[in-house]
């Protein structure tokens, strides 16, 4: 679709549907959120503090679950034969409206609420991309639905669907193949951030793949010559990588994790194992890149006279942005207006932009005009990618954290186990329910959301980039 066209569309939107005030209806859906707030509050802090990383979210889906549950919506647990994963539904009939909810945590980043680089447990997880307020702040919005739909105000069918490994495996490629969007009309999602704006930017396609190196053990200094090293060839194997990234598009990015190169200095080591991961904008130019990089390997294992073998982990799409649902989110964010900040949260958040380097500007709680930058989309990859690939996605993105904050660090951790992550939560909540209220009340907007994703896509197939069932066995 050209941009003009796209502009043209959204006007149309804006002009012809939009009211520039709060409803009676939208006034209820943030008396819902309002409602619920000191629970949803308390669930996320109890996700934060469990921080569980992928495929082990046994306590913090069930948590979600579980206040789904009680709060009317019908619950599936263990979806696509993944046991964190979970549905949760209510109402009937079209227009049949998702929304995401993720909450694993990251390894290794543990921290305490505190503005300065304190572990709550060393070497324990923490979630430092905002999970434990990302699925809590989606369930608030689909209750939210669910109320308005008792009293009568809207008919059609909420879907919330409990999203785990997002950080590693990207468990929604195995649920979009399981067929859980094949019934939605328009999806909803949202990202905790620095910045509050409807989100119409995409993100970077992905592989990630084991290579793994298999040689012959002996001792190192008594006779070598008889070893064949494991480790020779996953060494030659990164020169090579790292040789290739001269010649690479500038728009790619690949990066590994030794997992294992031997044991001790006196065995020639007969295993050594790595993680690869290859990046791109677009699938269409990541895959050649993978297809070079998995046949260094070769070339690696032939140059240390060793065996080696590659195994998929999973892929996943870029971001297929859809401006159209973008503008009806953008006119949600502005009827409800900036976040304020407390004078506390003012100074914590100039404390943890002190602590990472950065200019001591404080909270960002200002909403950002819709934009959309096709050539440089940015360096974050999400498997919302696939589900964007299957049914249209409406993306909104909420400060939790202090402009130039650190992505995937403690700073994040910290501000999501207290109120500046708080005020961000509830407040996509809110955005999220009322942009889902616009689509109930509005087929026509349903329908413009659908025409542009079939616009986009054109006549690309989705290929799912997995193999066999996920890899529980692997956490």
């Amino acid at each position: 679709m050209k941009k003009t066209t796209l502009l043209v569309l959204c006007l149309c939107i804006s002009t012809s549907v939009f009211s520039q005030k709060l409803s009676k209806d939208k006034n209820q859906i943030i008396a819902s959120v309002e409602k619920h707030k000191e629970e949803l509050i308390k669930i996320s802090d109890s996700i934060w503090a469990l921080a569980e990383t992928a495929f082990d979210e046994s306590e913090s889906s069930k948590i979600l679950a579980d206040y789904a549950e009680k709060n009317g919506l019908t619950v599936t647990r263990g979806v696509a034969d993944i046991p964190t994963a979970f549905t949760a539904t209510y109402g009937s009939g079209s227009p049949v409206i998702s929304i995401l909810g993720e909450f694993d945590a990251l390894p290794g980043i543990s921290q305490k609420s505190s503005p300065i680089k304190e572990p709550l447990e060393p070497g324990a997880a923490g979630h430092g991309c905002g999970h434990n307020l990302f699925g809590t702040a989606s369930l608030g919005a689909a209750i939210a639905i669910k109320e308005l739909m008792d009293a009568g105000k809207i008919t059609g069918t909420v879907k919330f669907l409990g999203t785990p490994a997002e950080e590693k495996f990207f468990a929604k490629v195995w649920m979009v193949k399981a067929g859980l969007w094949d019934d939605v009309d328009v999806n909803v999602s949202w990202h905790p951030s620095a910045g509050i704006e409807a989100d119409v930017q995409s993100g970077l396609s992905l592989i990630d793949f084991i290579v793994e190196f298999y040689g012959q053990a002996a001792h190192a200094s008594m006779d070598p010559w008889n070893g064949r090293s494991a480790a020779d060839a996953l060494e030659l194997y990164t020169t090579g990588i790292n040789y290739y990234r001269e010649h690479i598009l500038p728009t790619s990015r690949i990066h590994y994790h030794i997992q294992d190169g031997g044991q001790v200095v006196n065995v020639v080591p007969d295993y050594a194992k790595l993680w690869v991961r290859v990046r791109d904008p677009k699938r269409s130019k990541m895959l050649p890149t993978y297809e070079r990089v998995k046949a260094m390997a070769e070339g690696a294992a032939i140059m240390a006279n060793v065996d080696y073998k590659i195994s998929l982990v999973s892929g996943i799409y870029e971001t297929l942005v859809n401006r159209s649902g973008g503008e009806i989110m953008q006119h949600n964010l502005e009827l409800l207006g900036p976040i304020s900040y407390t004078e506390q949260e003012t100074v914590f958040g100039k404390a943890i932009q002190k602590a990472t380097g950065k200019p001591e500007i404080g909270m960002d709680g200002n909403v950002y005009p819709l934009k959309e930058t096709e050539e440089n989309p940015g360096g974050g990859s999400t498997d919302v990618g696939d589900v964007s690939w299957n049914v249209p996605n409406i993306n909104l993105g909420v400060s939790v954290a202090p402009a130039g904050t650190p992505w995937h660090s403690w700073a994040v951790v910290a501000c999501g186990g207290m109120s500046i992550g708080h005020k961000g939560m509830i407040h996509a909540s809110k955005a999220m329910a009322m942009t889902m209220l616009d689509l109930f009340k509005e087929p026509k907007l349903v329908s413009k959301v659908k025409e542009e994703f079939k616009t986009r896509k054109g006549d690309e197939v989705y290929e799912p980039m997995i193999e066999g069932p996920p890899p529980l066995d692997q956490k």
